[in-house]
């Protein structure tokens, strides 16, 4: 094989059906020297088949490895330390990247000197193939240097699959051994361990698609403790590091936006979880781990208004919490979604 300008890792677990249309999607990227690293992290069904088969009908561009089952998480992690490439992707093996994909974000990251590059994508139901939103696209053509200042750490989207990281940069990283956020903790651990430049291009190349047993319907108390925990490794590393007192004001501000914003909302869909509770351990834990959180400037009035409406949004969460009554915000987010089929994403 050539020099591999892109690895992109795929975990497998189970999918069968969606697994041939990402890999069509993947094995016909405009981009020739790359690299799909697939990961069967222990599948039930015929996955395991299939990507053996796309293997062998293209030898030169996919490698297959098989694990016992451990999560997304392990498989991730796995996959990263089989990549051979100038930079690394990460798919999901349910979504469809576009086939230039790879060919625009590492063309952008090369033109930049970037160690991630950034693109759009859209949010498509998968059931009646409706676009739901499109995202990241805001920032148009844009480079940037990593600010802990700038609130843009806190709010920029943090899933992979809309990412090239430089591999060199993130090589030593390790995903953080929980469902859910562990790409939001990845990203901030490349923050702080070394990743720099970053661009931006505005066009949506990669399509992710909801499903009904999407993790918002199936959050639990154990994922809240798991974040709980990780959050805290997260901290504790930047103290290690000897960086605390720059980024403390950002993590908490982190940690609250994902915590007790979007994490809090999808628990209440437990129902055997008693909600009021659980935001009150949530707020005890934020006040006692990340008190910063209380008054961040990314949270503050005239910061957030002078931002537009979804800032707005998130400042009078913020606001719900400090006066004990995050349970409107709950009712309100829920009525939006259950009723009127409106999603708000932070």
């Amino acid at each position: 094989m050539k020099n591999v300008k892109v690895s992109i890792v795929v975990p497998i677990y189970n999918l069968e059906e969606y697994i041939p249309r990402c890999l069509d999607a993947l094995v016909n990227q405009t981009l020739e020297d790359i690299e799909i690293i697939c990961v069967n992290d222990g599948s039930k069904d015929s996955a395991p088949q299939i990507i053996e088969d796309y293997k062998k009908r293209y030898p030169n561009k996919i490698k297959t490895f098989h694990k016992e089952n451990g999560g997304e998480w392990s498989a991730r992690t796995y996959g990263l330390k089989k990549a051979t490439g100038e930079y690394v992707g990460f798919i999901d093996s349910d979504d469809i990247p576009e086939v230039t994909w790879a060919e625009k974000l590492y063309k952008a990251a090369k033109e930049n000197d970037a160690d991630i590059a950034f693109c759009g994508y859209d949010r498509v139901d998968l059931d009646t193939g409706k676009t739901v939103s499109t995202e990241m696209t805001q920032y148009g053509v844009m480079n940037k240097e990593v600010d802990w200042k700038d609130d843009f750490i806190v709010y920029a989207n943090p899933s992979l699959w809309n990412k090239l990281y430089r591999l060199e940069k993130v090589k030593h990283l390790e995903f953080l051994p929980f469902r859910g956020c562990n790409d939001t903790l990845f990203l901030i651990h490349s923050y702080m361990d070394g990743i720099k430049k970053l661009t931006f291009i505005p066009d949506v190349l990669y399509h992710y698609y909801l499903r009904s047993s999407s993790q918002i319907h199936n959050m639990n108390e154990k994922d809240i403790e798991n974040l709980k925990k990780y959050l805290i490794v997260t901290k504790e590393h930047a103290i290690q590091i000897g960086k605390y007192d720059e980024y403390k004001e950002t993590l908490a501000s982190m940690a609250f936006l994902h915590l007790a914003v979007s994490w809090a909302f999808m628990l209440s869909y437990d129902k055997s979880v008693k909600i009021n509770k659980a935001l009150k351990e949530i707020t005890n834990y934020l006040n006692e781990n990340f008190p910063e959180w209380r008054n961040s400037k990314h949270y503050g009035m005239f910061h957030c208004f002078s931002k537009g409406f979804k800032f707005v949004g998130v400042w009078g969460v913020h606001f719900l919490y400090k006066i004990h009554l995050p349970i409107i915000y709950i009712k309100v987010n829920r009525f939006l979604l259950d009723v009127l089929k409106k999603e708000v994403k932070w």
